[in-house]
C-alpha cells in the first residue's frame, strides 16, 4: 500500500529556508500584462481604438497594479502607479519606432499591422518595454515573470534591466540573449542568435551590482549568432558585427567586424564623401 501521509509530509518539507515568498498572484500578473499589451499595441489592433475601451483598460491596469504593489509590500503606491501610467505612452511610442524600423528594414514585411501582430521581435520588445518600467519601479520579480513569458513564446531573452534606445530592430529573433546590464543605443539591429552576455560568472552573486554586459552604440547592426561579452566591451557607433563573431574587446566606431579566413577581422568603413 502507498503511504499517502508519508508522501505528503515529504512533499511539504522545506528544503531551503532562504526561499522568499512575496505573495505575488501570477494570474494577476498575466492579466495586467495582457491589458498593458493591448494599450501599447492599440494603434495596430483597430483603426479607431474606442476611447471607452481605452479608459476601461487604463482603469483595470491601475487597479491591478495597485494590488500587485500591495502584494509586494511596496510603499508610495499612488506615486508608483502614476509613474507607470505616465511611462506607458513613452513605451507605445518606442514600440511604434520598432515597427517602423522593421517596416523600413525588412523587405518581407507587408504592413505595420502585420509586423506589430505577427513578428516575434515586436512581441518580445513590447513585453520588455512594460517589464523595464516595472524593473525601474523596483518590481523586479514581476518584471522577470513578464520577460520570461515573452522568452517562452518567442525564444528571445531580454532581461528587463537592460537599457535599450529607440528604433530597436529584432528580425527573426530566436536565441537572442540580452543581459541585465547591457546598454543598447538608438537604431540598433539584432538578428537571431545574438548574445550580449557576461564574460565570466565565476564570482557569482559578487558581480550582482557590477556592469557585466556590453554597451552597443547607435546605428549598429549585429548579424546572426554573434556573441559579445563583458561589461567593459563597447561597440562604437555605426559598426557592423558579422555572423558568428565572438568578441570580448571593444570595437571602434565605423568598423566592420567579420569572421575571415584567418580569424576575426576588423576593417574600418570608408568615410562617406561630404557633399
Amino acid at each position: 500500500m502507498i503511504d499517502i501521509d508519508e508522501i505528503r509530509e515529504k512533499l511539504l518539507e522545506k528544503e531551503n529556508e532562504e526561499i522568499h515568498y512575496n505573495g505575488t498572484d501570477i494570474h494577476l500578473v498575466y492579466s495586467f500584462l495582457c491589458n498593458c499589451r493591448q494599450v501599447i499595441l492599440s494603434s495596430f489592433t483597430t483603426e479607431n481604438f474606442p476611447e471607452s475601451e481605452m479608459n476601461e483598460l487604463l482603469i483595470d491596469i491601475q487597479e491591478e497594479l495597485n494590488l500587485l504593489l500591495k502584494q509586494n509590500r511596496m510603499e508610495d503606491c499612488e506615486e508608483k502607479i502614476s509613474f507607470f501610467l505616465s511611462e506607458l505612452p513613452k513605451a507605445k511610442k518606442l514600440l511604434f519606432g520598432t515597427v517602423k524600423a522593421l517596416a523600413e528594414g525588412d523587405p518581407a514585411s507587408g504592413s505595420y499591422q502585420e509586423i506589430a501582430l505577427c513578428y516575434p521581435g515586436v512581441y518580445a520588445i513590447a513585453s520588455y518595454r512594460i517589464a523595464n518600467i516595472l524593473y525601474r519601479m523596483g518590481l523586479k520579480f514581476i518584471a522577470r515573470v513578464i520577460a520570461e513569458e515573452a522568452h517562452s513564446k518567442t525564444g528571445i531573452d531580454i532581461n528587463p534591466g537592460a537599457t535599450i534606445g529607440k528604433n530597436f530592430f529584432i528580425d527573426h529573433g530566436t536565441g537572442i540573449v540580452i543581459g541585465e546590464t547591457a546598454v543598447i543605443g538608438n537604431d540598433v539591429k539584432l538578428y537571431q542568435g545574438v548574445t550580449l552576455g557576461a564574460l565570466s560568472l565565476a564570482k557569482g552573486r559578487q558581480l550582482k551590482h557590477s556592469k557585466r554586459h556590453p554597451t552597443v552604440g547607435n546605428h549598429v547592426t549585429i548579424y546572426s549568432n554573434a556573441s559579445i561579452f563583458g561589461g567593459e566591451t563597447l561597440i562604437g557607433d555605426h559598426c557592423t558585427i558579422g555572423a558568428n563573431v565572438y568578441l570580448t574587446q571593444s570595437v571602434e566606431e565605423n568598423t566592420v567586424v567579420y569572421l575571415g579566413e584567418h580569424g576575426i577581422t576588423f576593417q574600418k568603413k570608408a568615410k562617406k564623401s561630404e557633399e
